[in-house]
């Protein structure tokens, strides 16, 4: 056995017991510093003079084992496992030859056969990795459109959402707002800013949140879309939801990033607020582009002019639904009864719809044709609406709005009754006969 089968104990070896052939070391001390008997020094010492230095190398190295297993039985258990349970793991594998068919195999030792003969991965080989979607050649033709919530300004600081839109041709950051959370009049805050800034697009592309897409495609009520599908109908803008993260992998990364250098800045300049952050982001967004944005493959835009005036663009970008005009002229809205004022133009209105224009911020306004109705309004006692669906990205935000509703003491909610729902108010006179009539004799 030569030199090429050896391994560094081996040469260790060569070099300790060839010193002690030449006589600059003793046997004993060869013995303490190999760590072994001085009998097993003197054996090898014998083998060494004997057949040299490929004789310290185990006799059985290079050999099969004398314990492994038959290969008729790989053979057998590889072809049960190809036939009857290809997609098995090795325990699994192990535990159900050994039910089934009576064969004891290990699992180790079944995991380096199905190893060896391709029915078994490693955790590594087993990742799949997704291919990157060509990018659309243009600016604006496709915008990634994705909320973040994040402990933004610290971690001893209260989360909140940064909505961020990402062109999917350049990489460039569109917009970006902190808002307390994803909602609808979030979003048509952002949109705002959007088209103001760059004009129309012709597609944003999300997930599946509900903001964007009716989640029931057999749903009975509603109009079959959102708000914020609407207004994207009436400004003639597609919308267009993600079917996994990865497929908006580039608004996604963008996150990612945004959660490691934006946080850093806004702790670098001192800012913990909302508003702060939010008159920060402009420049922020600048020297983000600058560094990571791509030139497109086209240089053509596809922005189109927005073409719509700012009090258009209100109405649109606001809560609207159509609500029926009951008997009494009342219109239920948000556990809140509207009653329009009687006049020529409200009292043909029994029967039919109106519509709510419901501005985040602003008033509520009832029109009808065009025309704005005056009205009254009605609010049930009860402050929080018990059992309430709240949806999952809304959830720090509705805990922090109940923590802060709790702190304050407010009385207990008290039931109306039926007539203080209809808005009766009582004249004071008693019900039956008037005192002031004449009562008539009965006869004798």
């Amino acid at each position: 056995m030569g030199l090429v089968l050896m391994d560094d104990r081996d040469l260790r070896r060569v070099g300790v017991l060839a010193e002690v052939l030449c006589g600059s070391r003793t046997t004993a001390s060869a013995a303490d510093l190999l760590g072994i008997t001085t009998r097993q020094t003197r054996r090898l010492l014998e083998r060494l003079r004997d057949r040299g230095a490929g004789g310290l190398a185990h006799g059985g190295r290079g050999r099969p084992s004398n314990h492994r297993r038959p290969e008729s039985l790989r053979a057998q258990v590889l072809a049960l496992l190809r036939v009857h349970y290809p997609s098995y793991g090795p325990t699994l594998a192990s535990e159900t030859l050994q039910e089934r068919h009576g064969l004891v195999v290990p699992r180790e030792t079944l995991r380096g056969w199905m190893h060896a003969d391709g029915l078994w991965l490693t955790r590594s080989q087993r990742k799949s990795f997704h291919q990157s979607r060509i990018r659309r050649e243009r600016l604006g033709e496709l915008v990634q459109i994705d909320g973040s919530e994040h402990r933004w300004f610290g971690p001893d600081r209260p989360s909140c959402t940064l909505l961020v839109f990402v062109d999917d041709a350049t990489s460039r950051l569109m917009t970006l707002r902190f808002v307390p959370s994803e909602s609808t009049d979030s979003y048509f805050e952002a949109l705002e800013m959007y088209l103001n800034a760059y004009g129309r697009p012709t597609a944003f592309y999300s997930d599946r949140h509900s903001i964007f897409r009716v989640a029931r495609a057999d749903a009975t009520g509603g109009q079959g879309v959102t708000q914020f599908g609407r207004a994207l109908a009436e400004l003639n803008v597609e919308m267009m939801c993600a079917n996994s993260s990865q497929a908006k992998g580039r608004v996604e990364r963008a996150n990612r990033t945004l959660q490691d250098r934006l946080v850093k800045e806004l702790a670098l300049e001192g800012l913990t607020t909302m508003d702060q952050a939010n008159a920060f982001l402009p420049g922020f967004v600048e020297r983000y582009n600058a560094k990571f944005s791509v030139p497109p493959a086209r240089p053509e835009d596809a922005h189109r002019p927005l073409g719509v005036a700012s009090s258009i663009l209100r109405d649109i970008l606001c809560r609207r639904e159509m609500r029926y005009v009951g008997r009494q002229l009342s219109v239920s809205w948000k556990r809140r009864l509207l009653i329009l004022e009687r006049n020529a133009l409200t009292e043909g209105l029994v029967g039919k719809y109106v519509e709510i224009y419901d501005f985040d911020g602003g008033p509520l306004e009832i029109r009808h044709q065009g025309a704005s109705l005056p009205y009254r309004s009605f609010d049930k006692d009860q402050r929080v609406d018990q059992g309430a669906v709240v949806e999952n990205k809304r959830l720090s935000e509705a805990l922090a709005l109940a923590a802060e509703m709790q702190a304050q003491p407010r009385p207990s909610p008290r039931v109306k009754t039926n007539s203080e729902k209809g808005g009766y108010v009582p004249t004071g006179a008693k019900r039956g006969r008037r005192s002031d009539s004449p009562r008539r004799k009965r006869p004798a």
